[in-house]
């Protein structure tokens, strides 16, 4: 991609929209922290399938990273993203610095106070604040119609939608399909901190998705004994710390107890050496497993 369009200013951004605004079109938008894979680009090319305009921004955002977090290594490679947006037909990059998005003194954050507590809420406490803080200020400056966020981060999926909702922003925001490694394992950026054997390891998370799955095909229905079937795949995966492992209703994210219905969802979070993965995958249905 040209870096001509790529834009740092919001005014330069506003500017860019309101043209667009002018001659009927819509805009779609796909908020990332940069280091893009084909995770990302599979979002980019749904959002270009909805709209006529399709906006990417690169942001680390500082405010989803608790103290002891990986903000400081978190993997970069703009030039390599710009290239990847262009392969899909992005308009427009928006690379903001911190300061733009956070002016000097800022004190206004943005907080969804019940699905944020459970699953990844709870390891890391102030991440959730975070994002809806960010994700609500990148919704105001892009003012998208259409907005896509992966289903890996199935819980950062219902908050923002809630939030919306609450707000009243204008915006449909959908989601996009978990994107597979050849080995199952779900596309993420920080499995770039994998080592080989780690990368081994990483795939108990699939591979307990798939067990629980099968088993729920073949008439297991009680929720304790699909969870517990889960827990024992990655609990016992030599390199894996479990930090969760849940089954939720997908919509409240109540934990599901008794019976389990095909449309609730097994969420998993394990530590692998300085990596916390998660993934996540429906009872029923397909789901790319």
């Amino acid at each position: 991609m040209d870096k001509s369009l790529v834009v740092s200013e919001i005014a330069e951004l506003r500017s860019q929209i309101a043209t667009w605004r002018k001659e009927g079109q819509r805009i779609a938008f796909v908020p990332t922290m940069g280091y893009l894979h084909e995770g990302h680009l599979s979002l980019m090319r749904q959002a270009r399938t909805l709209c006529d305009r399709l906006v990417v921004s690169i942001f680390v955002n500082p405010t989803q990273f608790g103290p002891n977090e990986d903000l400081s290594q978190y993997p970069r490679d703009f030039d390599g993203d710009l290239a990847k947006i262009r392969s899909v037909g992005g308009d427009l990059v928006f690379f903001p610095s911190n300061e733009a998005i956070y002016p000097p003194g800022a004190q206004t954050f943005v907080e969804v106070t019940e699905l944020t507590q459970v699953l990844c809420g709870v390891s890391r406490p102030v991440h959730f604040r975070g994002v809806t803080t960010v994700v609500s200020k990148l919704f105001l400056i892009v003012q998208p119609d259409v907005a896509i966020f992966g289903e890996k981060d199935f819980q950062q999926l219902v908050t923002i939608q809630r939030m919306t909702k609450d707000l009243h922003f204008p915006i449909e925001v959908l989601g996009g399909s978990i994107v597979r490694e050849s080995d199952g394992l779900a596309m993420s950026s920080r499995n770039a901190y994998l080592d080989p054997d780690l990368r081994m390891a990483a795939r108990c998370l699939s591979r307990a998705l798939r067990e629980v799955r099968a088993r729920f095909e073949a008439g297991e229905r009680d929720a304790k004994v699909l969870r517990d079937t889960a827990y024992e795949i990655v609990s016992s995966t030599s390199g894996a710390e479990v930090d969760y492992v849940d089954l939720r209703e997908p919509s409240t994210l109540q934990i599901v107890e008794g019976e389990a219905k095909e449309t609730d969802r097994l969420f998993l979070a394990a530590y692998l050496g300085r990596a916390r993965l998660i993934d996540n995958a429906p009872l029923g249905g397909a789901c790319g497993l």
